[in-house]
């Protein structure tokens, strides 16, 4: 199983040399991924820009958009943007598509609100398809590129939590791109059911199995609970504080390396291919940390990371 790591994407004030920072220990180390999601009415760095810099930064490492919502976007455009930040990296890209929560997000950008549905997604993503393929789907002199780094365009797996849209992106998605706000291992094993019947009957290869919660450590904080609640705070701009007050006790993971070492041995127990951890403060020595970790695991197995044996191949 790998491991990958989120930038601090969602921290107040992050400082882009910071990123820059974030990115390179990452990618230094013996992660599967780089991860950042999207959103638009926060003061995160735009999905899109942020791949371009990260492609820049590192060599290695898989860049996975965990979440980008094809709704807030022209369908088209979008297909250009993620087929060039696929050619930044060399093929390193893999893309999380989801429909979002946050109305807000759809707000600011003039996007419909009623097209928040697995239908739309679905055709959203047939056309990033088709326009990876060399399609000609603006009647223009040319169809639109540029073409992909990989024939078949960047993995695209569906970011849900929900049983009734993984049954539905099983048509068109490569796996899954979950979260898990309680580091809850038994509720995603059970969306990972979910996930490998519906690819099943739908006559597709396995699906890829991914997961995400929010982290802080004993080691880098000296009151990890309270750390995840402030984050929490602040990420969860858009709900009643009294709600994000009710979920932080139980958000995430909080607690040692030894901890955290056992959490993730529960989710290789159920077959999960990768868990992405988002920090929750933007101290890079977390990204150490954590390095350390996940080396010893492999160590302890003998199989490396696999996106590292697909960077030395490649």
């Amino acid at each position: 199983m790998d491991v990958g790591m989120t930038l601090p994407v969602m921290e107040p004030d992050v400082d882009p040399a910071l990123l820059r920072e974030w990115a390179e220990r990452i990618d230094a180390g013996p992660y599967g991924s780089l991860c950042f999601g999207e959103r638009i009415a926060f003061d995160n760095p735009d999905i899109l820009t942020l791949l371009g810099a990260v492609a820049a930064w590192t060599s290695r490492v898989r860049l996975s958009a965990t979440v980008v919502v094809p709704q807030l976007h022209d369908p088209v455009h979008l297909a250009k943007a993620l087929a060039t930040a696929d050619r930044l990296c060399g093929g390193r890209l893999s893309v999380g598509l989801g429909v979002g929560g946050r109305e807000e997000d759809y707000a600011a950008v003039g996007a419909d609100w009623g097209t928040r549905t697995m239908a739309g997604l679905a055709e959203r993503a047939a056309v990033l398809r088709r326009v990876w393929a060399g399609e000609n789907l603006t009647g223009a002199t040319r169809p639109v590129g540029p073409r992909p780094h990989r024939p078949n365009g960047p993995e695209l797996l569906v970011g849900t939590l929900g049983r009734r849209t993984t049954q539905h992106a099983a048509r068109w998605a490569d796996g899954l791109a979950g979260m898990t706000l309680g580091a809850d291992v038994d509720e995603t094993a059970a969306l990972f059911d979910v996930a490998r019947a519906a690819w099943a009957d739908a006559g597709r290869p396995a699906p890829r199995l991914t997961t995400s919660l929010w982290f802080a450590l004993a080691e880098a904080s000296d009151d990890p609970r309270a750390q995840v609640h402030a984050h929490l705070r602040h990420y969860m701009n858009w709900l009643p504080v009294e709600l994000v007050d009710a979920l932080a006790p139980t958000a995430g993971f909080a607690g040692t390396l030894a901890e955290l070492d056992d959490l993730l041995d529960r989710f290789a127990e159920i077959g999960t291919d990768e868990v992405q951890l988002i920090p929750t403060g933007g101290d890079p020595r977390q990204v150490d940390l954590v390095a350390d970790l996940v080396a010893g695991r492999a160590q302890s197995t003998g199989v490396m990371p696999s996106r590292c044996r697909f960077a030395s191949s490649a």
